[in-house]
């Protein structure tokens, strides 16, 4: 089965890795539009690693949300939010990533294992999927856009009050995946890796590019994230070169000199 994709993967042009504060105020203005564009791609990240991981046959058809392309008629057709990601599967139109997930699951033999048919543990994977909306998505990336992206965006200062309230609850969120999900188990659903795994470690990355280290002091987490990792490469690293180079590059610092 061939599903076409609509999926942004345009591969963007990225600043030299020694950035300077004299040379990057003038040149993360160009980095700026494609960098807002890459962290709207973040939630998309887990899909595409997914089918390449799962060698499912589709077409890509980038979307270039930078130039409003996902507003036009055209796309709305393949999704009426006129957000990414979206797939027509032979005429099947569907949004939502955790859904596309669980769609290519049951469509795609050779993916069906990375979400059990077995009720139970479905619903364990489910569990997950469910929670993670509210603790370690919105904590995740709420803390990464007040302390690195809106500053940026804005050219302000960032609401500290506003960042040590979304810390607080990453931190709790990542309490629970040591004292909870990985207290008995290697993986989050159990003993075998599933796409709970995948979108958990997708949204872990988004810390990094703020300066926070999610794995000091956590020896559990670090140990499940090297082997989702591991599972899902070489396609994970492929995936995040923008994020891990952000992260890599600015520790955390607002490339702005005039903050």
């Amino acid at each position: 089965m061939s599903s076409t994709v609509q999926l942004d993967i345009t591969h963007l042009t990225l600043p030299p890795i020694n950035l300077t504060a004299d040379d990057v105020q003038a040149k993360f203005v160009t980095f700026k539009g494609s960098f807002q564009q890459e962290v709207k791609k973040i939630h998309n990240t887990p899909m595409y690693i997914f089918i390449k991981k799962n060698a499912i046959p589709f077409n890509a058809k980038p979307v270039a949300l930078r130039k409003g392309e996902h507003k036009t008629d055209e796309y709305a057709a393949i999704n009426p939010f006129q957000l990414v990601p979206a797939i027509d599967d032979n005429g099947f139109k569907l949004t939502e990533s955790v859904a596309i997930l669980r769609y290519l699951c049951r469509e795609h033999e050779a993916a069906s294992r990375w979400y059990p048919k077995d009720s139970k543990l479905q619903a364990r994977v489910d569990e997950y999927l469910e929670w993670q909306h509210l603790n370690t998505r919105i904590s995740c990336a709420m803390f990464f856009q007040h302390k690195f992206l809106l500053p940026m965006m804005l050219r302000k200062k960032p609401d500290e009050k506003k960042i040590e309230q979304f810390k607080g609850r990453m931190e709790i969120a990542l309490g629970q995946f040591e004292t909870i999900w990985l207290k008995d188990t290697p993986f989050l659903a159990g003993n075998q890796i599933t796409i709970a795994d995948l979108v958990a470690a997708c949204e872990l990355e988004q810390p990094s590019m703020a300066g926070y280290d999610i794995f000091e002091g956590r020896p559990i987490l670090d140990a499940w994230f090297k082997r989702v990792r591991e599972a899902f490469n070489p396609h994970y690293d492929e995936a995040h070169h923008i994020v891990h180079h952000v992260r890599d590059s600015f520790g955390g610092n607002v490339p702005d000199a005039k903050l």
